[in-house]
């Protein structure tokens, strides 16, 4: 995966401002912000969201906007989260114009194992955080929870025409700091943790 920030990955992916762009779990909107600010035309939703910024606390299945609406859709670390998964994944279709690109940052919860969850867990008692009592029982809540890449790959592929996903670091984005990126980076290419981040881009067809 490239180093690209999830700003310039995203960015890259898009057709250029003023395009209409639907952001899909935004959190507290910096995405959105920030692609607002370059030009484009943001509608961002995240049904948890409870402040007054440009995101609507709204569930993408429940999304009322015409067909064909959007220009393009991004994901980021939120597919995972979304229910009901395939219903809300062909909903999103019907929101897309063909040949509008869908842009996905993901975290691989299938990916992420016992190794992960040590490196994890290690690096937030160095921070002096909070961490699980038990990996074991972290893991298992993670898996029953949340979808693997490869379900939600499966649930958008029948209307759009996915690239190739490219896995790299993601651990270091899970509440630690910017300069756990390098160790991810060095422990994944000498093989002692998986690659739990998966980035790919689509076309609706």
């Amino acid at each position: 995966m490239s180093a690209l920030s999830v700003l310039e990955f995203v960015r890259a992916a898009l057709p250029p401002p003023p395009a209409r762009v639907l952001e899909i779990g935004a959190g507290e909107g910096e995405l959105a912000a920030a692609l607002a600010g370059a030009g484009y035309d943001v509608v961002a939703i995240d049904p948890a969201y409870e402040g007054e910024a440009l995101v609507l606390p709204v569930a993408l299945l429940e999304l009322d906007a015409p067909p064909a609406s959007f220009d393009a859709a991004v994901a980021v670390v939120s597919l995972h989260h979304v229910e009901p998964l395939e219903p809300s994944c062909a909903h999103l279709a019907t929101l897309v114009r063909r040949g509008g690109p869908l842009v996905v940052d993901e975290f691989d919860v299938a990916a992420f194992d016992a190794a992960a969850a040590d490196w994890l867990c290690a690096r937030r008692c160095e921070l002096g955080r909070d961490v699980p009592e038990h990996r074991d029982e972290m893991i298992a809540e993670l898996r029953g929870h949340l979808h693997g890449v490869d379900r939600i790959r499966a649930a958008l592929s029948p209307a759009f025409e996915l690239g190739p996903s490219a896995r790299g670091p993601y651990l270091h984005r899970w509440d630690l700091a910017p300069e756990h990126q390098r160790p991810e980076e060095e422990a994944i290419a000498a093989g002692r943790l998986p690659a739990v981040g998966v980035r790919f881009t689509g076309l609706r067809r």
